[in-house]
């Protein structure tokens, strides 16, 4: 049913729509058209406003024509930078960016393939469950969009966020939660030549802190890292400041909260120890969800990548991604992998394969 030319003409129109974070409003107004003229009822919130972008979410509605229970389906409209003026080349059954931009698979493959899917619903008159959509902005920068997102739109309870590298057929029914980790110590300045001990040296204190951590692989469920470490001062001057950086991961919510203590704690035994002052923030970005591998929303993904000639592969992953806003929010959500491949790399590609079946599996999945 899924017409492969048609796909990858509208995937690579997508893909050539400038939409980095905080400039989605092009690719939001293309995707009102495109559901609009496939007979869908389409609407857009001002979650932009919020957070600086000049987009806006945009939600969709196909009404059903069976019996089925509605199922919501999601993908992001953003891109990670360099996103602009992206010239898609086709090669050997693999579309890929030129080299010197991603190419915008995460997750215009996502938003291609919902798309196609209504495409074929209408031209086909096929009968179907209620389809809800929701396309975000804002992913990339910390989930902005689904954060500001109206789920009382919605008589969903249950949704499929196609936002995954990897080839069509995984599943990721669990990931993790994010704490930003952001930590500021304030010693006091001297002349290094003439007074050295007459001051407290900012980054002694910080990188003693930073020593101390449990850093990177902390366990099988957990990460954490220090992505930035500030301080620029003259070499004659003792310095009075330094910026400390990162986040911590966790698929479980315990740990995460027990590593962001952890890391709290060896920023203030070191402040002590130098005689530093501190000043720290932990900002939860999102929390961990975890879905039963036997959980009825699986098994339906599961019969429905058989039946389109994929494998299904239940997945943990160790990034977060609009699904654990859902999840919070009282929607179950998993997260489906569309083939995209090497993302936020100006290397990113996906196979025409995966292009094609991940539309085909989202059509499968509306018409069940």
């Amino acid at each position: 049913m899924v017409d492969e030319t048609r796909l990858l003409q509208r995937f690579l129109k997508y893909v050539q729509i400038d939409s980095e974070s905080g400039n989605e409003k092009n690719m939001a107004d293309r995707l009102i058209a495109d559901l609009s003229a496939l007979g869908c009822e389409v609407w857009h919130d001002d979650a932009g406003r919020g957070f600086g972008s000049n987009g806006y979410n945009v939600y969709a509605k196909l009404p059903g024509e069976t019996s089925q229970k509605p199922l919501l389906f999601s993908a992001h409209i953003d891109t990670v930078k360099p996103g602009t003026g992206v010239r898609p080349l086709v090669e050997d059954g693999v579309v890929k960016s030129s080299g010197d931009t991603v190419l915008g698979g995460d997750d215009k493959s996502g938003v291609a393939a919902i798309v196609e899917a209504i495409n074929c619903l209408a031209v086909g008159n096929i009968p179907h469950r209620p389809v809800e959509m929701l396309f975000s902005i804002g992913e990339e920068g910390g989930l902005k969009g689904a954060k500001s997102a109206d789920y009382s739109n919605f008589a969903s309870k249950e949704a499929l966020v196609l936002d995954s590298s990897g080839d069509v057929g995984k599943i990721i029914t669990s990931a993790p939660g994010q704490i930003k980790f952001r930590a500021t110590v304030t010693g006091k300045s001297a002349h290094a030549g003439v007074a050295p001990e007459t001051g407290i040296n900012a980054i002694q204190a910080a990188s003693s802190a930073v020593a101390a951590m449990k850093l990177l692989r902390v366990d099988n469920e957990t990460t954490a890292n220090i992505s930035a470490f500030i301080s620029d001062y003259a070499s004659n001057i003792v310095p009075e400041k330094a910026e400390v950086r990162g986040e911590i991961r966790s698929r479980d919510l315990g740990k995460l909260k027990a590593q962001a203590e952890h890391m709290k704690n060896c920023m203030l035994d070191a402040c002590r120890k130098f005689g530093a002052r501190l000043d720290i923030e932990l900002d939860t970005a999102y929390v961990s969800y975890k879905i039963s591998d036997d959980d009825g929303l699986v098994t339906l993904v599961s019969d429905a990548c058989r039946k389109i000639g994929v494998n299904p592969a239940v997945e943990a992953s160790g990034g977060g991604s609009d699904a654990n806003v859902m999840n919070l929010g009282g929607i179950k959500a998993v997260v489906l992998a569309t083939g995209m491949d090497k993302v936020h790399t100006t290397s990113e590609q996906i196979t025409l394969k995966n292009l094609r079946d991940c539309a085909a599996l989202c059509l499968e999945l509306m018409r069940a």
